[in-house]
C-alpha cells in the first residue's frame, strides 16, 4: 500500500507508516465546558489507543438548512473556546472557515483550517486558506467526483499549500440521500496527501427532516469498517454525549460511548489491511 506524506502537528504526529489519526468533535461549539469535556474523554480514550488525535468543533455553520437552527457562538467566541481546549489538554484544533475574510484570523488558533465541502471549490477560500501557511483539511463535495479534486488540490498547492487532508464525506444520490464510493479513497491517495473519511457526514441525509438534515447512524460501524479495509490514513466522526440534544448534526453524529470499542475494531481491520 503506497504510504502518504505525514503529517506533523504541535502534540501531534502521523508519518503513515502505522494505524490511522482522528479528527472528531461535536459538529458546532455549543459551550466552552461542553467543548472540554468532550475534548478530554476523545484524548482519553485515543492515548488509550495509541491514535494521534485532532478535536474538531465549528465556531460557525454557514449551511444550516433553515434560518432558525443554531449555526453556533461565532469566530471571536469560538475560536477562544478551542483556545482553552488546547490550553487545558494540550492537543491540536480543526475548525472550518466559510469566508477568506476569516482565513488569517482563524490561523492564529487552530492547528489545522477546514475548507467545508460545499465550498471546496471556492478559490478565493483555498488561496487564503493556504497563504496561511497552516495544514488544511479540504473535504471532497458531496456533488465531485473524486478526480476533480486534482484541481482543488493544485490550486491549493499553487497558493503555497504544503500539508493537505483530503476527505471523502459520500456523493448525491439521488434526493436527500448519499453513497459512498470507496474508489475515491485511493484515487485520492495517489496524488501523495493523507486522505480521511467522514463515516458521521456518509449516513446524513441532506434535508431528509424537511427543515433540518436527518441521518441513518446505525451504519457508522459499516462504512467505518469499509473504509479501514481500503486502509484510509484518518477518520473523521462527529461526536455528541447525547446527539439527540446536540444543537446540530445529531441525527448522524455517533454517541460518544460508543466511539471506543469502533476505533478497537477499525484498528484490527487496518492492521490486516496493511498485510496485504
Amino acid at each position: 500500500m503506497e504510504k502518504s506524506k505525514s503529517l506533523v502537528l504541535e502534540n501531534f504526529r502521523y508519518s503513515g507508516a502505522e494505524g490511522f489519526f482522528l479528527i472528531a468533535g461535536p459538529c458546532v461549539l455549543e459551550n466552552c465546558d461542553h467543548a472540554v469535556k468532550l475534548a478530554r474523554r476523545l484524548k482519553e480514550i485515543t492515548s488509550g489507543l495509541g491514535i494521534p488525535f485532532i478535536f474538531k468543533a465549528s465556531f460557525d455553520k454557514a449551511n444550516r438548512t433553515a434560518l432558525e437552527s443554531y449555526r453556533g457562538p461565532g469566530i471571536e467566541t469560538g475560536l477562544s473556546m478551542l483556545q482553552e481546549v488546547k490550553l487545558k489538554l494540550g492537543i491540536p484544533v480543526l475548525s472550518d472557515i466559510h469566508d477568506p475574510s476569516q482565513a488569517e484570523i482563524a490561523a492564529g488558533i487552530l492547528d489545522v483550517i477546514q475548507i467545508p465541502a460545499f465550498l471546496c471549490r471556492q478559490t478565493d477560500l483555498i488561496v487564503a486558506a493556504s497563504l496561511t501557511g497552516r495544514p488544511l483539511n479540504i473535504k471532497k463535495g458531496q456533488f465531485m467526483a473524486p478526480w476533480d479534486m486534482v484541481n482543488v488540490v493544485k490550486k491549493a498547492e499553487d497558493s503555497g499549500a504544503e500539508n493537505l487532508l483530503l476527505t471523502e464525506r459520500g456523493v448525491t444520490f439521488g434526493y436527500n440521500n448519499l453513497v459512498v464510493d470507496f474508489k475515491s479513497i485511493p484515487i485520492m491517495r495517489s496524488w501523495g496527501y493523507p486522505v480521511v473519511f467522514d463515516a458521521t457526514h456518509s449516513v446524513q441525509l441532506p434535508g431528509g427532516q424537511g427543515s433540518g438534515s436527518g441521518g441513518t447512524p446505525e451504519y457508522i460501524p459499516v462504512l467505518a469498517s469499509a473504509a479501514a479495509a481500503t486502509g484510509v490514513e484518518g477518520f473523521f466522526f462527529e461526536v455528541h454525549d447525547n446527539p439527540e440534544k446536540s444543537l446540530s448534526d445529531g441525527a448522524n453524529s455517533l454517541q460518544i460511548d460508543r466511539i471506543g470499542s469502533l476505533l478497537e475494531k477499525l484498528l484490527c481491520i487496518r492492521k490486516a489491511a496493511e498485510s496485504f
